[in-house]
């Protein structure tokens, strides 16, 4: 099963959810430990990007672009 990163790596402070792919610091730690347990993370992250996107956060690939301060 692919990663699901895609090497944006920026977090929301108040979730710990990483704004490119949803994922947090330790569910990427277990990505790559525990292989049992990805499906269950995979499943996880669609939620979270949504909730991200809903809350104003720029997330997937935009999320690499700066939100520019008006």
């Amino acid at each position: 099963m692919a990663s699901p990163c895609i090497d944006v790596c920026r977090y929301d402070e108040a979730t710990g959810w990483c704004l490119g792919c949803g994922m947090t610091r330790k569910d990427k730690k277990h990505w790559k430990k525990a292989k049992e347990r990805r499906p269950e993370i995979r499943s996880m992250l669609p939620g979270r990007l949504t909730a991200l996107a809903a809350a104003g956060e720029r997330t997937g690939a935009a999320a690499a672009k700066k939100k520019h301060k008006d």
